[in-house]
């Protein structure tokens, strides 16, 4: 692979043997449109059918670029539902591409797939979607999966997305959009590189699904007291205590009444505490000009969460963390001595504790968890060692795993590189 020397149009990247410009045509010069179904969830099934369907959810959600649909979960038609009078012309076929047309984020809006594999099954493309058909002979199979998802094709898709809440896009607006591409043997050879790429990556998923499946049995066995630990005597551990979570953490509101101009965080669903300017573009509140008075002070040791979204995970724990400041949305304690912190953060993420949080939520349209129905939670609480001894062990997984996921990172990223770079 070599960088690009000649002017006009050509990528950054090429193998080595492919030479000159690439062709450029309109998307709707090079496909033709195929009609497409609106069946809404309510009329699939993954049970039983003899038609399969792609609902435009699933393009945004699950399925892979290249559609095998021997290595996809694809819901069925109802079998009450008449499709007699779809033309077998609009079912999907190999090398069809299908683009999601809606979308409430402007990151998705036109979003696609190509069909590889249909393995005799019968398909149909559902409610909000485009089915292209390529002409014969022009792209090679899978070649278009990656095109969708260059730099140069996304931009254009979505400056012709049209909508303000709800973002859409029309076959009359995506087949303007201009398509560059090679010879079909230089289309070969981006696409098996790719597709090697793409196989590793999803090699890499699994193993991080393991790790995380590995863990949430362990966690399950030791929360249950099927798996006990031995003290360093080798004898067993007191009894676990049933507690609430207000007998063993109280409540910080220490407000930045001086208006420092401290760092400022919010908490990710991921990772906990993340500097705020690293969520939305390198601005924070300070930058805005928000009030920042009202903010709260983190110090060391000190666990903060939304109370309208601690049930999908937006929970952290500030560590080393020191004077910095967080809005005042959050709710924030300590832990009191008979608590290692490190074990109740691994207990704050389990299944067990988010049921019980959904139990104590409480509101209207949206739900909040105040620190008054928080403390009403209730747990059980082992001797201090044996949290020790517990948190140590189920931190070791996630350090393990946190790898796995730097690995999958670098994976992406290369990917990303590589798209940009091999298509105009």
């Amino acid at each position: 692979m070599a960088k690009k020397k000649e002017m006009g149009n050509v990528p950054n990247l090429r193998f080595k043997g492919f030479e000159g410009e690439w062709e450029k045509m309109k998307l709707g010069e090079l496909v033709d449109f195929k009609v497409t179904n609106s069946f809404s969830r309510d009329n699939l099934n993954y049970e039983t059918g003899k038609v399969k369907n792609i609902h435009y959810g699933d393009i945004h959600t699950q399925f892979q670029t290249l559609f095998d649909i021997t290595k996809e979960k694809v819901p069925y038609i109802n079998e009450e539902i008449s499709i007699g009078r779809i033309s077998e012309d609009f079912y999907c076929k190999e090398g069809d591409v299908i683009f999601a047309d809606a979308s409430e984020d402007l990151n998705d809006v036109g979003k696609s797939i190509e069909i590889i594999n249909v393995n005799g099954e019968k398909l149909l493309s559902g409610l909000h979607t485009l089915l292209a058909r390529p002409a014969a002979n022009i792209f090679h199979l899978g070649f278009n999966g990656y095109l969708f998802k260059s730099n140069q094709v996304r931009t254009q898709i979505q400056k012709e997305s049209q909508g303000s809440k709800v973002l859409s896009i029309n076959v009359g607006r995506i087949s303007k959009i201009d398509l560059s591409f090679p010879i079909v043997q230089e289309q070969e050879k981006i696409t098996a590189f790719l597709s090697l790429l793409d196989e590793r990556i999803q090699t890499q998923s699994k193993i991080i699904e393991e790790f995380k499946l590995s863990k949430d049995i362990l966690i399950k066995k030791i929360f249950s007291h099927k798996l006990k630990f031995k003290n360093d005597n080798g004898s067993d551990f007191a009894d676990w205590k049933c507690l609430s979570l207000g007998e063993v953490t109280s409540l910080v509101n220490n407000r930045n009444k001086r208006n420092e101009k401290l760092p400022v965080y919010s908490i990710n669903n991921k990772i906990g505490f993340t500097p705020q300017g690293d969520q939305f573009d390198g601005v924070d509140s300070n930058a805005r000009g928000y009030d920042i008075k009202i903010y709260k002070i983190i110090d060391k040791a000190t666990f903060a969460y939304n109370p309208a979204r601690i049930n999908v995970g937006s929970i952290g724990y500030s560590g080393e963390l020191d004077k910095i400041i967080i809005s005042s949305l959050y709710v924030c304690f300590k832990t009191k001595e008979e608590v290692d912190d490190n074990f109740l953060l691994q207990y704050l993420k389990t299944d067990m504790f988010n049921k019980q949080v959904l139990e104590n939520m409480e509101g209207g349209v949206r739900s909040y968890l105040f620190y008054e129905n928080f403390s009403r939670i209730t747990f059980d609480l082992p001797s201090l060692l044996e949290q020790k001894k517990i948190a140590h062990l189920l931190d070791s997984i996630d350090k393990k795993n946190n790898l796995e996921i730097a690995i999958i990172d670098k994976l992406k990223e290369q990917k990303q590189y590589l798209i940009s770079n091999l298509f105009i």
